[in-house]
């Protein structure tokens, strides 16, 4: 009788060592409340780890403008348009802050490194590529996409009345903003933390790295991108690195190709925005 007795209830224990089915569900229940706790946390310190990676990038780029001044005797690099950009690198020189063009295509100046860095400030950093990019910027066309192309090279650009604008460049001005000051060196800007130098570009608009905006003409010609919860961030002329929240829903279009149809006009019950960035662009001229 005993030995009949106990395999029974050594079947017993080991079926009571098993967890029932309501036992999963709850274990499952609860895995599932935590990821749900935990996962929003991860997601916000991935994106905060990305922004301060995008503040470090551009003090790079920042740093590297003012070491390319202070070997220049004072001056900004070039800051030029496509058409010029194009036509100085087909005669084999690499003359503005950076040569590269973004498009929607496939052309070769998204995705090719060397002449991101070739020229310009690149050497300031020592051809260190990645600087140019914000961790954020993912876009791409769906061309792009179809070809393999995962990100584009370039996020930033440089203010247009900052720097040598090539051709665009008459009499000491900017043609594009005759009434307004470029700042061809460092010495020229009398406030230095008022007047930005590099931002992060909308993809739709950021081409050439000369970021351009007519200041009478109220309306965006490149727009500003805000890949960090509605905000970009901009490096000043004394150096600092500034992350600005755009007010405006028009200012914040989608991250993606064809988001928006550029020259945008600015409304003037809606110009918070564009103010703000005008008035660190540049000064009238006197």
């Amino acid at each position: 009788m005993c030995g009949p007795i106990s395999e029974t209830r050594g079947r017993a224990r080991r079926r009571r060592a098993g967890f029932t089915l309501l036992e999963l569900l709850v274990t499952v229940s609860i895995i599932a409340i935590l990821a749900g706790l935990l996962l929003p946390a991860l997601a916000s310190a991935r994106a905060k780890a990305r922004a301060i990676q995008c503040v470090h990038n551009l003090r790079q780029l920042s740093t590297a403008c003012l070491l390319y001044a202070s070997d220049a005797e004072d001056a900004f690099p070039y800051n030029m348009g496509t058409d010029e950009i194009r036509r100085v690198v087909a005669q084999g020189r690499y003359d503005n802050w950076t040569s590269s063009i973004m498009s929607w295509e496939l052309d070769a100046d998204n995705t090719n490194k060397f002449l991101l860095t070739r020229g310009g400030i690149g050497p300031e950093l020592s051809g260190t590529a990645a600087v140019y990019k914000c961790p954020n910027d993912l876009v791409v066309s769906d061309l792009q996409a179809q070809h393999g192309i995962t990100a584009r090279v370039r996020s930033y650009s440089m203010n247009a009345m900052v720097g040598n604008a090539g051709q665009y460049s008459r009499g000491g001005h900017n043609v594009n903003n005759p009434d307004y000051k470029q700042f061809f060196r460092t010495g020229e800007i009398p406030r230095p933390a008022d007047i930005f130098v590099f931002i992060e570009e909308h993809p739709d608009s950021i081409g050439d790295g000369y970021f351009l905006n007519r200041v009478e003409e109220r309306e965006w010609t490149d727009l500003p991108a805000s890949y960090h919860n509605g905000a970009a961030n901009l490096t000043f002329a004394d150096g600092h690195v500034e992350t600005h929240t755009w007010r405006e829903a028009a200012t914040r279009p989608a991250a993606r190709a064809d988001a928006v149809r550029l020259p945008l006009p600015v409304p003037a019950s809606s110009s918070a925005d564009f103010d703000w960035l005008m008035q660190r662009t540049t000064l009238e001229s006197y």
